[in-house]
């Protein structure tokens, strides 16, 4: 390779694509810990810290839960895997 020359990646290198697998996998795991984060966090401190009480405290936890899964987990499962993609 020539000095100062960008390389174009080869979309069939089986390197690259192991790596976007990798990087997906490591993308969609990390979204869903937010996500459980989030709710369990939230469910935790209305537990324990407020009056809401148990129940309550289950119930935002399991709409934080549903949104964070529609939002964040949802969206990045239905993206292409090639992270080059127009659009993406």
């Amino acid at each position: 390779m020539a000095a100062g020359r960008p390389s174009t990646p080869n979309p069939s290198d089986q390197a690259i694509l192991a790596h976007e697998r990798t990087y997906k996998t490591f993308n969609i795991i990390l979204r869903w810990c937010m996500t459980l984060l989030a709710a369990v966090i939230a469910f935790t401190t209305l537990w324990f810290a407020t009056d809401a009480g148990f129940v309550w405290g289950a119930i935002v936890g399991l709409i934080i839960l549903f949104v964070g899964y529609n939002f964040l987990v949802k969206h990045e499962e239905h993206q292409p895997l090639d992270v080059w993609t127009e659009g993406r």
